[in-house]
């Protein structure tokens, strides 16, 4: 206790005197701080990370423009930063030259990413894993023209040479910054059956992380890691993920991750500060580093870590720089053309039929004329018995009409996608497609939607695989593990557990199955075939785009006219229900939506129910959408039966459209409404009535302040609604004639004889409009 009572009164003896002192040299101590604020330094750092192909805000598969990143959108942050902190150094962690078309220039003079990189003066790049997909040959072709430190430290030369330097050292105004850079072991499995790898040994990055920081030790002031790989463990597989590297490597201040396509603002794992810029160039991520000299040596002080992205706060996208777009103009005319090579005529039917619902893509819950596409091409050139392949675009369309290349990348996304064909059992087989059946969530009495596995929606790559070779159906009412019903192939015969087939796949699917917790784990297939063995097709053109293109051209001639071929489909879910009609309704027309993960990325992660109990608040919320007053649904017990009834009091709502929806859009087949002039308001007749104030019978309409006032022919009914929908007849039932924007001016002719029309005049028509939705000016 009196120790205690000591230290308290030394601690407040202290704070007086340093008290007294403050008050009695605040100049002197202002300066004391001031010089130690001028000793401090801040080192930015700046990392990207899976940039794959995007140097032009362009997506070269669509043939169109896509600001949502870019390399040059990246270099007009990377230029403000700078000018706010010149002790910037950018850096790069993997996967710049492959996708959206950067491998074009594989055997062009140069490449644009190279370009952009340099330009933008980039400090170090490490490889990723998709550097290696086009042999070492191609790789050292393309790393010799970046002008900064090309980095890869747990790749060695059979000789057992490092085959790139496994860091930099870098300095900004005296501080020496030692960057680590290291590629995820698991190019191994994803180049297995290549000879990509052939020369050189892929060794553990943990370990070789350890070595570096040895070697660096005594000679810079501080140490961060350069990593392709993601924050967790990939696949399961210790040492995959950069949580490991930090646990068993604290001297490093920071990591920039990458490889697994995510967001992580700012993370700390055992004292290392961590960062991943997603993909694509959405964003960068920014480490600040601040340090200062204490007794003659660079002490780090601080680090923080945040995200910047090129899509800002209010919705708008970050400027690409034009001189960067300037430089790298001609690589973009080169690959813009080669998307628009036509390769063949699409005839009959579109290959993916319009959503019948918003926000449920139909390319993934119905066999589709592009599945059976695929599925066709792969069992024409692999020989298979069964082919198995995934569409990774929700988006996915091809209409009738020419078929471009772009059209194929489109709908095909994974670059490199390839037909390898492995010894299977038919047990095999149906564990594959049992596990792929869990993409969808199971379903109950009342579901009326179909829904995915919300963690299997949000996949960095979709794991809802089609099926060729093969009928089947997917019933989902049964648990995870027994849905696939029905199992034959193709000539009726049923699938047995203890045949033996071949079945012609993905290797990169593949790997993953047999990984540790995948549906095949430690299962070992003897590979028979590969479309991009050098005796088959080749590297470049046995990818399944390239297949796609050649069976376009030299086997259907030119010309592909699909037919379904009726190889799956789902079951349990009820798809007959009248109120199903009522659900598909309401959420096309925006009043309902599917349910989302909380940030809503990802769509339609749970089934509508109709025979749930509906509650006040979802009764409330929808009526209010509609613009229908709750109130006459009180007593009303089942979503289902809530949902019929607000869907039948909104299309009896006068303006709303013929078939229950919301006004259409004015069709691009109808030219805009030109705006006509407005006329001279005539001068009141004295005694007549003042708007708002006439007698019953006389139909009204709205006036500026919501009241209803006499239409006066001759003048103007100007459009408040977001579209309006112009009929035939004074009626919700008559025909439309055409939708009108906001803001349209409408010539009034009369009232029309039912109440709360208006008749209007229309490119010389005469038609209706209902007066709820129009202001008459005064």
């Amino acid at each position: 206790m009196h120790t205690h009572g000591f230290k308290r009164f030394a601690s407040w003896s202290l704070s007086i005197l340093l008290g007294s002192s403050l008050l009695l040299t605040p100049l002197a101590s202002e300066s004391a701080h001031a010089a130690a604020a001028d000793q401090e330094t801040k080192i930015t750092l700046l990392g990207t990370s899976d940039i794959h192909g995007r140097f032009m805000p362009w997506d070269y598969a669509l043939d169109g423009p896509n600001p949502a990143g870019s390399m040059t959108q990246l270099y007009t942050m990377v230029k403000k930063v700078r000018a706010e902190n010149p002790n910037t150094i950018l850096l790069d962690a993997g996967d710049m030259i492959q996708d959206n078309s950067a491998e074009l220039f594989n055997d062009q003079p140069k490449s644009p990413m190279m370009v952009a990189m340099n330009e933008m003066n980039y400090d170090a790049w490490v490889m990723g894993n998709h550097e290696f997909n086009f042999g070492l040959d191609v790789l050292a072709k393309i790393s010799s023209q970046f002008k900064g430190q090309a980095l890869v430290g747990n790749i060695f030369k059979e000789n057992g040479d490092r085959y790139m330097p496994a860091y930099t050292i870098i300095e900004r105004d005296g501080i020496k910054v030692g960057v680590i850079g290291m590629n995820t072991p698991m190019i191994t499995e994803f180049e297995k059956g290549t000879d990509h790898l052939d020369g050189v040994i892929v060794k553990d990055p943990v370990e070789e992380t350890r070595k570096a920081i040895a070697e660096l030790k005594g000679k810079v002031d501080v140490m961060v890691g350069l990593m392709h790989m993601g924050l967790d463990n990939e696949n399961g597989k210790p040492g995959t993920g950069v949580t490991d590297i930090a646990n068993a490597n604290p001297e490093l201040a920071a990591i920039f991750a990458g490889h697994m396509h995510q967001l992580i603002e700012s993370q700390t794992v055992n004292g290392v500060l961590i960062s991943e810029p997603n993909k694509y160039g959405t964003h960068m991520s920014r480490i600040d580093l601040t340090f200062a000299k204490e007794d003659g040596k660079v002490v780090l002080k601080s680090k923080e870590a945040k995200a910047l992205a090129v899509k800002k706060a209010d919705g708008t996208y970050e400027v690409s720089d034009p001189s960067l777009e300037k430089t790298l103009h001609p690589f973009h005319e080169f690959a813009r053309a080669d998307a628009n090579i036509v390769v063949a005529e699409l005839k009959g039917m579109n290959l993916v039929p319009a959503d019948e619902i918003k926000g449920i893509p139909a390319v993934q819950i119905q066999e589709t004329p592009l599945s059976d596409f695929f599925t066709e091409v792969m069992l024409h050139y692999s020989d298979a018995d069964v082919v198995a392949h995934q569409i990774d675009n929700d988006k996915a369309k091809l209409d009738v009409g020419p078929i471009k290349k772009k059209d194929i990348a489109f709908n095909y996304q994974y670059t490199f996608g390839e037909v390898t064909v492995y010894e299977v059992t038919g047990r095999d087989l149906k564990d594959y497609m049992e596990w792929s059946a869990g993409y969808f969530n199971s379903t109950r009495p009342g579901d009326v939607t179909i829904s995915f596995d919300a963690k299997r929606r949000a996949s960095k790559y979709s794991t809802d695989d089609f099926f060729g070779g093969v009928t089947y159906e997917i019933d989902l009412t049964k648990p995870y593990g027994s849905r696939i019903t029905n199992l034959k192939y193709s000539n009726g015969k049923s699938v047995q557990a203890n045949d033996m087939l071949k079945l012609g796949m993905n290797a990169y699917r593949m790997e993953a199955l047999i990984a540790k917790g995948g549906a095949l784990e430690g299962r070992k297939f003897k590979q028979l075939w590969s479309s991009k063995d050098a005796s088959a097709f080749g590297e470049i053109q046995g990818t399944i785009r390239n297949l796609s293109i050649a069976y376009l051209k030299d086997v259907m001639k030119g010309v592909y006219e699909p037919k379904i071929q009726h190889n799956w489909k789902i079951t349990g879910v009820d798809l007959t229900a009248p109120e199903r009609a009522d659900v598909v309704e309401l959420i096309n027309a925006g009043i309902m939506t599917v349910p989302t993960t909380e940030d809503s990325k990802y769509t339609n992660i749970a089934s509508i129910n109709i025979l749930d109990t509906v509650t006040a608040d979802e009764i409330e919320a929808l009526s209010s959408k509609a613009g229908i007053n709750a109130a006459q649904f009180k007593g009303v017990k089942t979503k289902g039966a809530f949902y019929q009834q607000l869907n039948k009091a909104r299309k009896a709502t006068p303006g709303q459209g013929t078939d229950g929806t919301s006004p259409s859009p004015v069709p691009a087949s109808e030219k805009p409404v030109t705006p006509a002039k407005p006329k001279p308001t005539p001068v009141p007749t004295p005694g007549a009535p003042k708007p708002g104030t006439q007698k019953p019978g006389k139909p009204p309409v709205s006036s500026d302040n919501g009241k209803p006032t006499v239409a006066v022919p001759g003048k103007q009914a100007k459009v408040t609604a977001a579209h309006l929908n112009v009929r035939a007849g004074a009626s919700s039932k008559s025909k439309v004639i055409t939708s009108v924007p906001q803001g349209t001016m409408l010539e009034v002719v009369n009232t029309g004889p039912a109440y709360g029309w208006v008749k209007v005049k229309l490119n010389g028509q005469m038609a209706y409009v209902y007066g709820k939705y129009v202001s008459i000016l005064k």
